[in-house]
């Protein structure tokens, strides 16, 4: 279903995440002995559209406990977006509000011919076990006058509710100053789960709402060939993007557009 484009999306972040096995000479130790080859190789292949590397302060950590801790980026320029991000098996794509569907796809294509390409004998060494897509929105919110659960079930089709009693007589305020609210559900098509987040947060020191919507698999369910994890990442996407207009449709969406 092809969707309309939200002028005034509420995204803030969007994430593919791709994760490999690494090996475990110790119990407690997870170590990639190609890891620093990778680092090199895969700069040599992104720096015509990402040439700015940058360097963060978890590239220090012992490699023994590195394990799935990024420690590099690259950019096309220093504090742009889109990004990559690479550590010790994982590997990311990032972008922000400038965020269209058919590019990122493009650019996880990209960064997936990079890495299969660059890491040494691929088809032996590159065992993948991962795979996340994952959204993040914000909405703002004025939780001092408006009730949040008001508008999770009249906004978003969330229907949260607290007893009355927990509130009667206590001088207890039924206005959280905090809350956070996770679910999942499991997914066949594509196989692993898909997981929903609503929290309390801030935009530009406002008062929000954080609402993340992610697609993972992990372990055997997550593919392992590039043809499979590209089908992977078309059906993660139908699905996130499916529940996303669902979810606003309505107020919200005549808000976004």
């Amino acid at each position: 279903m092809i969707r309309k484009i939200l002028k005034n999306k509420p995204l803030v972040e969007a994430i593919f995440e791709l994760r490999w096995k690494l090996q475990e000479p110790s119990p407690g130790m997870r170590v990639d002995p190609h890891y620093k080859i990778l680092i090199g190789r895969t700069y040599d292949r992104v720096k015509d559209k990402y040439p700015f590397h940058e360097q963060l302060p978890t590239a220090t950590m012992p490699d023994e406990i590195a394990g799935y801790v990024v420690q590099h980026r690259f950019r096309k320029a220093e504090d742009e977006w889109p990004l990559i991000q690479i550590g010790p098996g994982v590997i990311t794509l990032n972008d922000t509000e400038g965020y269209v569907w058919e590019t990122f796809r493009e650019r996880i294509s990209q960064v997936l011919d990079t890495l299969f390409d660059a890491y040494p004998e691929a088809e032996k060494n590159l065992n993948i076990h991962g795979l996340l897509l994952r959204y993040i929105d914000v909405i703002d919110f004025d939780y001092e006058n408006d009730d949040i659960f008001t508008f999770l079930k009249d906004k978003m089709k969330m229907n949260i509710e607290l007893h009355e009693q927990l509130f009667e007589g206590t001088g207890v305020s039924k206005m959280p100053s905090g809350f956070d609210l996770r679910f999942s559900f499991p997914s066949t098509n594509p196989e692993g789960a898909i997981h929903l987040r609503f929290a309390r947060g801030k935009r530009k020191d406002e008062n929000a709402l954080i609402w993340e919507t992610q697609v993972q698999s992990i372990g055997n369910a997550a593919p392992t060939s590039k043809d499979k994890i590209y089908t992977w990442i078309d059906s993660a996407h139908e699905l996130t993007d499916d529940w996303f207009f669902k979810i606003i449709e309505g107020e919200l969406e005549g808000r976004f557009e």
